[in-house]
């Protein structure tokens, strides 16, 4: 059969129409930490897996080259960026909810922090929905400890002192231990230690590592603290435009990058404490008066928090400790 000029053109069209839409996108994603922390590897294979199920390329900016970590969230919902990370109880000021998981002494283990995301995990995705955002996959931090030039045998010590804090959560358990509640993205952590503006935080092994914990501290006491959590998400237009296939494979390789994440989040706790010993950091073992002191303060901040987050606070947290 012989096709006309008009006819080409039409069966043309019709095969642009069957190819998939994604092979002529390219999204950007923006996270807040370096390339070798494990969340940011983490992402990287997500969005290759993206890549060779959907054909969508993806240009990640890391360690808050393109927007800071306060501006990822924002970002998305107004299409600069189609994917983002962020330390969700870092959102705090958005919504309280978004901090269950950075109530210390909370959840402290594996175990806790999935049963307290699970928990929790429904809540955050009808608050994203509403913003027109999608919830992709979610992966704690290895337990935090205190980085600090000297012993921390009470709470008492750290009376005085000037804490890095990174959301409302933290400049809170700040405050309640007499310290003077600091706001540094992790990027900023070494030249503000250098500067004077803090002398002590509490964090992750990882965000030690990353930031060269051993040039400006000597002490890494881990205290458990929390699991908090880094969720990964898209805007929902996005995602949408695609076709159902593609966003099945998009849904299906986050599923693996949340079970790769979570294993990857404990295999890096004893790793990092152990590099950062290696550097010459002391790895002090809490006391018990420490702990002690620590679990006055969240449970105080706990029933802080439930105030503020308000029925669906209470009813999370209420489910977690019932069992």
């Amino acid at each position: 059969m012989i096709l006309t000029r008009r006819g080409l053109m039409a069966a043309g069209t019709a095969c642009a129409a069957i190819a998939p839409a994604a092979a002529q996108s390219r999204w950007q994603a923006a996270c807040a930490y370096p390339d070798n922390n494990f969340h940011t590897r983490n992402l990287k294979t997500f969005l290759e897996e993206v890549a060779q199920a959907t054909g969508v390329q993806t240009q990640i900016h890391t360690n808050g080259s393109l927007l800071p970590m306060p501006q990822i969230k924002r970002g998305v919902q107004t299409g600069q960026v189609q994917v983002g990370e962020i330390l969700i109880s870092a959102y705090g000021n958005e919504d309280p909810f978004f901090e269950i998981d950075g109530i210390p002494q909370l959840a402290t283990t594996s175990g806790q922090a999935r049963k307290l995301r699970d928990l929790a995990r429904p809540y955050v995705e009808a608050r994203f929905a509403r913003q027109g955002l999608t919830v992709l996959y979610e992966v704690p931090w290895p337990p935090s400890g205190f980085y600090t030039n000297a012993p921390v045998p009470t709470v008492e010590a750290l009376r005085g002192t000037r804490m890095r804090t990174f959301s409302v959560m933290t400049n809170r358990f700040a405050t309640l231990l007499g310290a003077a509640p600091t706001l540094v993205q992790a990027a900023e952590i070494a030249q503000a230690f250098a500067a004077g503006i803090i002398n002590v935080m509490v964090t992750s092994a990882q965000t030690g590592v990353d930031t060269q914990a051993w040039d400006y501290a000597r002490v890494f006491t881990p205290i458990g603290l929390s699991r908090t959590i880094n969720t990964v998400f898209m805007q929902r237009r996005a995602l949408e435009a695609l076709p159902p296939v593609q966003q099945q494979a998009i849904r299906a390789a986050a599923a693996r990058a949340e079970a790769r994440g979570w294993a990857m989040s404990d295999e890096a706790a004893a790793a990092l404490q152990a590099q950062l010993a290696s550097r010459g950091m002391t790895v002090a073992e809490p006391s018990p008066e420490l702990l002690a002191g620590l679990a006055t303060v969240g449970n105080a901040i706990a029933e802080e928090w439930v105030g503020r987050a308000g029925p669906d606070g209470r009813k999370a947290l209420d489910a977690y400790r019932a069992g």
